[in-house]
């Protein structure tokens, strides 16, 4: 729970290490006007002296010293990591406040910011240090960015705001941002900092190339507004920089109009081959006349073939169940979806025929249902509520993403879907092709080289009474990026975990001087998202 703000200051009994509460930075805290802290654990007693001389600071922060476990937590569930205070800052300026008190603390002390908690190797986490809960600022407003034919329509997002709740404000003008991810309940300054990813991707690249604008706090604790014509460096450093160099507090992000209805299509393959070329032809045809969202996945023979699809929303179910009878170790489902508005419903049946007519699914295996526009970007959130009746929700989850080049991808197929997963892996496992050329290479996000290259996905989730467990599952991920490695297939993690800056150096290659560099630069003291473990602030960079 956030604590409440009040007009007085606390003063505690015991807290944590005096550094963080700025005995050693008095001179430099004694400029803000205002400080509250929660009562906390003991960790290390203050004297009477040091508790009045802490009164006397008067600094406007809501920092809490207790509960710092729930800021060790994240979905992964893996690593835990717990931090010495929680800040909830109702403005950038709060923010500024505590990245200035850590600047020219001696005491090598860092900064997470956290949005929805959804990494997955405790990359928003701070041992000993701040975890900056961004859920507590607020703000959605949607607005028109520039003017005449050069106008664009945007929505501008604090950076602790969820996806699901920029998409609800957007659709009230109806609208929505043009890239987004499959599950909505992220928040915008965690996806911006990584990409954004799903199957819109292939018109309108990732989340980081929808971004008009940035307000951003730097590494050395300054306010700043960029964008691709101002700060443009800065701009492009942050989107998918992973939060080294700024922590978002606002965004400008996109928008477009949108229909209010869907045709939801699903796809069934035993032919690999034939899945691919599909794919790739369907991501060649940018214009509105092809599919808005093109995904793919893989199925084990032993799963439902609807297990994955969400059941709500007004859905009317047209053909949905499939059953497939083939004798390939796996399948791939090709899912797409067409949207329309409600006048045109006489017209779609059609369309939609003749955009399918070219694909070589399994012959009469296709499934197509009628959703609402919103329902269909929120349909994870029902596996959601089920996952977490299970317990699921809550038990490990060493998910493993990639970017593998297209040359490369039947190889990956055999050896991973067919043989290595053909068992499945208690969640979905994804595949989907992406163009290179939405991509901006002055982004800090990285991809490999070739045009095209595909996103897959192994979400797995550890059973905490049957297989598979989370072992065998981080196993099984060191086994496929072993196999990467040995076969000399040029792959980037997506939302990567490495453990020290060598495997970071290989992560980057040759873009590796430029990120160091941008380091140097806007956090030369190595402050914010230590979780990462690319850089250490007990280390000087140089």
């Amino acid at each position: 729970m956030t604590p409440r703000r009040t007009s007085s200051t606390t003063i505690p009994t015991a807290c944590l290490p005096c550094i963080l509460l700025g005995l050693y930075l008095l001179p430099f805290l004694r400029s803000f006007p205002y400080f509250i802290v929660t009562a906390a654990t003991p960790s290390c007693s203050l004297s009477k002296e040091n508790c009045r001389e802490l009164a006397a600071l008067n600094l406007n922060l809501n920092i809490s010293f207790s509960n710092t476990a729930t800021a060790a937590q994240d979905f992964g569930h893996m690593h835990h990591d717990r931090p010495s205070a929680i800040l909830y800052p109702s403005s950038a300026q709060d923010i500024v406040a505590i990245v200035k008190l850590a600047y020219f603390s001696p005491n090598n002390l860092t900064i997470a910011a956290k949005g929805a908690g959804h990494s997955i190797y405790g990359q928003a986490q701070a041992l000993h240090g701040i975890v900056i809960e961004m859920s507590s600022l607020k703000g959605i407003e949607v607005g028109v960015h520039g003017f005449g034919e050069a106008a664009v329509p945007f929505v501008e997002a604090s950076g602790g705001e969820l996806w699901i709740d920029v998409v609800k404000e957007a659709m009230k003008k109806g609208m929505a941002p043009r890239s987004l991810t499959d599950y909505l309940y992220l928040s915008v300054g965690g996806t911006l900092s990584n990409a954004g990813v799903s199957g819109q991707a292939f018109r309108y690249g990732p989340q980081i190339s929808n971004v008009l604008e940035l307000e951003v706090v730097t590494g050395k604790g300054e306010i700043v507004i960029c964008s691709e014509h101002q700060h443009a460096d800065l701009f492009y450093s942050v989107l998918g920089g992973l939060g080294q160099f700024a922590i978002i507090t606002k965004a400008k992000i996109c928008l477009h109009h949108v229909p209010t209805k869907v045709k939801w299509v699903r796809a069934y393959y035993s032919d690999f081959s034939a899945f691919t070329k599909d794919q790739e032809m369907l991501i060649s045809q940018e214009n509105e006349n092809s599919f808005d969202y093109i995904e793919g996945s893989v199925l084990d023979k032993g799963k439902d073939l609807n297990s994955w699809k969400m059941e709500s929303h007004s859905i009317e179910d047209l053909n949905s169940n499939v059953t497939v009878e083939s004798d390939a170790p796996v399948l791939y489902c090709l899912e797409l979806t067409k949207a329309y508005f409600v006048h045109e419903s006489n017209l779609i049946g059609k369309k939609l025929t003749s955009l399918l007519e070219p694909l070589h699914y399994l012959p009469s295996q296709i499934s197509i249902i009628d959703a609402s526009y919103l329902g269909f970007l929120d349909r994870v959130h029902d596996k959601e509520r089920d996952l977490r009746k299970s317990g699921l929700w809550y038990a490990p989850h060493p998910w493993l993403n990639l970017f593998i080049p297209k040359s490369r991808i039947i190889e990956f197929d055999a050896w991973v879907f067919k043989q290595q997963l053909s068992g499945g892996i208690n969640g979905p496992m994804l595949i989907y092709p992406l163009n290179r050329n939405k991509w901006d290479s002055r982004m800090s996000a990285v991809t490999p080289s070739e045009d095209i290259f595909y996103a897959v996905g192994l979400l797995g989730y550890a059973s905490p009474r049957t297989a598979p467990t989370a072992k065998t599952l981080m196993d099984q991920n060191s086994k496929i990026l072993y196999f990467c490695k040995t076969k000399s297939i040029d792959y980037k993690q997506y939302l990567p975990h490495y453990v020290n800056e060598d495997e970071w150096r290989i992560h980057f290659d040759r873009l590796w001087p430029r990120f160091r560099e941008r380091k140097l630069r806007y956090d030369p003291k190595a402050i914010l998202s230590p979780g990462q473990r690319i850089f250490s602030r007990s280390k000087t960079l140089s």
